[in-house]
């Protein structure tokens, strides 16, 4: 049934205990929430978790040792953090390692070029791969190229400059091109495949991030281009000469593992109904991962711990995962990633997982809670919006169906998800770069966001709503209100 909140005034909950029972547990349910919320607005636990992990181990590679020797750390955090439970969960990874990668505009004025190798993209021959660049403003027009007219040639997808957006929308409709585009351009038989980075800055630092297997089997050599580098190599395209460009990778790809790291903090009266906040611990190895997702694991860990150090315990399990392995593409299904491997290894206990949620979206300010289906309009919705009002968060019309890559797995085998919404203007602006560090991390939103996190959290672990049986709410445009 829907949790039945009041205001956390003094008088509204007078009114409440005069009311019934229910409502005056339903009142103080929320009037903690409020207290949790202030108290982890003045926590700095996050901070030290993320200015530790990023400054311990630095770049954090899927199945790399540091990304392992980070993992055991950040058991170690858990347990001396109070979390009950705390066990690492292995499993196999084909790793990627970039080596060094290099390219260069040929011909009377020669040029160097600033690119990284794209992950798990093959290594080029030894001295290289030299070939003439065909030019495609889109995957679609890839895709049109006729069979075997790029044979010996480097493939270039040039989609234009992604624009900032506070919803980050503008990545997936580009990202999509980084993770087929290779497999495309091998099939129309392109030596090698280059595109311009998926971000939204133009600093001259390349954006890197996977590719996509095909039949369990590596690509071609794949490359993203620095925006500045893209423009120039389009430029030299429209000018009318052949333009020929040197590639050079030594990526290499090696058997190993990733695990997820998982802790609780048990419930009080029904600790078999689980509570999941997921980020994941890998990140790209050009920067320290700190945006992505170092800030994410930090935002839960504090979170949880937040709501224990209040001195209730909640009557549902909080549960936080760090996952392995979000970055890499896969050739099988029995290798990677760690969202994957926690829901089946979770097999029938996930009828019990209340809801899940994500953070993996940076550390910038939450502007906005999403929930499940049938929850827009709710007692739940009303008493999450009084609580997070405050703090600049506003329950938004919105569904929440994806959560995102590490706990998407669970949606499917029904675990609903909520989100908090997170101001991603100038998330691409350093995702997947060398500009991804511990400077770019702002603290007062970095707290922001665990308050938030906190204080939603036991509103949820508190109560007994149960977001399964909600019917879902008449369609209406998407809003925020």
């Amino acid at each position: 049934m829907s949790l039945r909140l009041l205001s956390v005034s003094a008088a509204a909950l007078f009114l409440a205990v005069c009311a019934s029972p229910a409502a005056a547990q339903d009142a103080a349910v929320e009037a903690q929430a409020v207290v949790i919320r202030d108290q982890a607005m003045r926590s700095n636990i996050a901070l030290d978790y993320v200015t530790q992990v990023t400054t311990r181990f630095g770049a954090l590679p899927a199945g790399s040792r540091a990304e392992q020797q980070a993992a055991a750390w950040a058991a170690d955090y858990m347990r001396a953090h109070g979390f009950q439970n705390v066990r690492i969960e292995e499993f196999p990874l084909v790793g990627w390692e970039r080596g060094q990668s290099s390219g260069e505009v040929l011909g009377a004025h020669p040029q160097v070029l600033a690119l990284a190798a794209l992950g798990h993209s093959p290594a080029t021959p030894r001295g290289g791969i030299e070939g003439e660049v065909v030019r495609f403003t889109s995957l679609e027009d890839l895709q049109a190229a006729p069979e075997g007219s790029l044979r010996g040639k480097i493939a270039y997808v040039d989609f234009g400059q992604m624009r900032p957006m506070q919803d980050g929308s503008g990545y997936g409709p580009q990202t999509r091109v980084r993770g087929a585009g290779p497999g495309v351009a091998a099939a129309k038989g392109a030596a090698a495949f280059i595109l311009r980075s998926v971000g939204s800055d133009e600093n001259r630092l390349p954006h890197t991030g996977t590719t996509q297997y095909v039949d369990g089997k590596p690509t071609i050599p794949s490359f993203a281009l620095a925006a500045p580098d893209a423009d120039q190599v389009s430029r030299l395209v429209a000018m009318g000469e052949p333009v020929r460009l040197r590639l050079t990778s030594t990526a290499r790809t090696y058997e190993t593992h990733s695990q997820n790291v998982i802790g609780d903090l048990p419930g009080a009266a029904r600790p078999d109904e689980v509570i999941v906040l997921g980020s994941h611990m890998d990140s790209w190895d050009l920067g320290t991962g700190a945006i992505d997702d170092a800030a994410g694991g930090a935002i839960t860990l504090a979170a949880a711990k937040a709501i224990a150090d209040s001195g209730r315990r909640p009557a549902r399990t909080i549960r936080v995962v760090l996952y392995g392995s979000e970055e890499v593409a896969q050739p099988t299904r029995e290798t990677g990633n760690g969202g994957g491997v926690y829901a089946r290894n979770q097999g029938a206990a996930l009828d019990t997982h209340i809801i899940a949620g994500e953070s993996d979206f940076g550390a910038d300010r939450v502007y906005a809670l999403r929930l499940p289906a049938g929850a827009q309009g709710s007692d739940f919705q009303k008493a999450a919006n009084r609580v997070l009002y405050p703090i600049g968060v506003l329950a938004s019309r919105q569904v929440e169906t994806e959560g995102g890559v590490d706990i998407g797995p669970m949606g499917p085998l029904g675990v609903p998800f909520f989100g908090l919404a997170q101001d991603g203007t100038r998330y691409f602006d350093l995702h997947h770069t060398a500009n991804d560090t511990l400077d770019k991390i702002d603290p007062a939103q970095l707290t922001q966001n665990v308050a938030a996190w906190a204080a939603l959290v036991w509103l949820i672990a508190d109560s007994d709503v149960d977001f399964r049986a909600m019917r879902p709410a008449d369609a209406s445009p998407d809003a925020a209100h």
